[in-house]
Parts: C-alpha cells; structure tokens; sequence
C-alpha cells in the first residue's frame, strides 16, 4: 500500500498534540500474548516503543513470556497448571520462570530494542530491590507473588539517562525468597508507584467485549465503579479478571488512564496514544 505524502502529513498533524501531551510523562507498557511470538508484530512493537521514547515519552516496558515458559516446561516434562488465570509455580517451574524471563526473553527484547534504533536496559525485578514481594493471597499458588512495594529508583536512573527499563516481573520478598509475579500486576504496581500518565496492557484480544463472540459489542470505556456489575454479569471472567483487577487497581492509585489493547494489531500502541480513534477499552 502506497500512502501519499498527504496523507502521512495528516498522520503527523493528528499525532502532534498527543506528542506534546505525553512529552516528558511516563507511561508503562505490559508486553505480552501473540504480539511476542509473531516476529513481524515484535517488531512494530519495537518500533513503536523506540518512537515514543524518541518524542520524549519515559516509557517503561515489563514484559510476559507464558509461551516461552510453557515451551521450557514441557520440555522438561512438566506440565503447566493455571489457577484463576495465573500460573501455579513450585520451585521447579520458578527456575524455569527465571531462566527464561530474566535470561532468555529479557535480554533478547533489550537487543530488539537497540536493533530499532533505541537505547534499552534490561532488568528483573531484583534488580536494585525493584519489586518487593509478598506470597498471593487469593488462592494455593506456590511462589506466585503479589507486589507489596516498587523501589523508583532504578527506573528513574534509567529513564533520566535516557535508556528504556525492560522488566522482568520476578520479585523477592525479605527474607530473599523469589516470586513469580503476574506481568500485568507488576506493570500496574510500577505505572503507580511511577505516577504514570498511562498504563497498556497488550493482549489477545480487541478488549472487553460485552459478548466474547461478538467482537462488535466492545466496550470501549469503563468507569472503575462498573466492573463488580460486568463481573456479576459474567463479562469479565476467565482469564481477564486479573487484566481488568490491575487496570482497575492502578486507576485506584492514581495512573489517569489504563488501557487493555489487541497486540495482535500491528502499531496497536501508536494507534493508542497518537490517534483521536484509539483502541481497545479505555478504564477511567
């Protein structure tokens, strides 16, 4: 497809007060779903990252790997368990979480970063004491963490040198013990610890639909206040309640806006914030 120099004019034109609105805020990004595993969809989301980061966005990415972990576990003949949308982790499955998301996934998404043009640095979420933790509550899950406290300060080291955080969301807690933290909660406990503008959550879906196989019957917007009734109603369920708890969590806390966004639409994050239509719904 050819697009004319008018059009991309425009295209700038309509960007430009977005542009000057995000300038200097930061905003965290969760990484995760297809958008990991296509590599044409990889790398408009590095694209797309290294862009904002350019115009003077902090952004903050924490990425998932679940696909790369499941790949990991089978082939040591393990297979693995989900509860309520996370996944239960023994010792066994938290060697595997580590190796894969602080190693493997980690430090090949910095190198994707730098490829397209950014400056990136890679972290976990012990790094420097970053993401404190405590055992999950609601329900046996093993070394499933919650995040009980977000140390700033390295990412503000990074972002004030200009580099972009990639996260890795494993924590510890006191004692030293290390917890598998779900990448959505960790990404809403950093956007509010950080006092983001914005928090993207990227999945595989277009986002809450009112009816799951009608794609036509997305919401777009969701006052926090609603969402006990869309869960009453069963049209939050599944693997989205954890999704829709962060976003309503990090609003709670102070984060202007979330977001859950279809990453399998390439661009999807520019559409997002650089556009008058957006995508995907909006939890204010």
């Amino acid at each position: 497809m050819t697009i004319s120099t008018s059009d991309r004019a425009l295209v700038l034109t309509q960007a430009l007060p977005y542009i000057k609105e995000y300038a200097g805020q930061t905003v965290v990004i969760k990484y995760g779903g297809g958008a990991m595993v296509s590599p044409e969809l990889k790398a408009a989301v590095m694209q797309d990252v290294v862009l904002l980061s350019t115009v003077g966005i902090r952004v903050v990415l924490v990425h998932g790997g679940g696909p790369e972990i499941d790949d990991a576990m089978k082939r040591l003949g393990k297979e693995p368990t989900f509860v309520g949308g996370l996944r239960y982790t023994d010792e066994e499955t938290m060697a595997v979480v580590e190796t894969v998301l602080a190693g493997r996934v980690n430090k090949s998404l910095v190198a994707d970063l730098q490829q397209h043009g950014g400056s990136a640095l890679g972290l976990c979420g012990l790094d420097g004491g970053l993401l404190t933790a405590a055992p999950y509550k609601r329900g046996e899950l093993g070394l499933v963490g919650e995040v009980t406290h977000v140390n700033t300060q390295p990412l503000n080291t990074c972002l004030d040198s200009g580099f972009i955080p990639v996260i890795a969301p494993i924590g510890a807690d006191a004692e030293g013990r290390h917890y598998n933290i779900n990448a959505d909660s960790a990404a809403a406990h950093i956007a509010a610890a950080m006092g983001a503008k914005k928090l993207v959550l990227m999945t595989d879906v277009i986002g809450i639909l009112r009816d799951k196989d009608d794609d036509s019957s997305l919401i777009s917007v969701i006052h926090v206040s609603e969402v006990p009734a869309l869960k009453k109603q069963g049209v939050v369920s599944g693997g989205m309640l954890p999704k829709v708890d962060c976003c309503v969590e990090a609003v709670r806390r102070g984060v202007h806006r979330t977001h859950v966004i279809d990453g399998r639409i390439p661009h999807s994050i520019l559409i997002e914030m650089l556009t008058d239509e957006g995508i995907g719904t909006m939890f204010l």
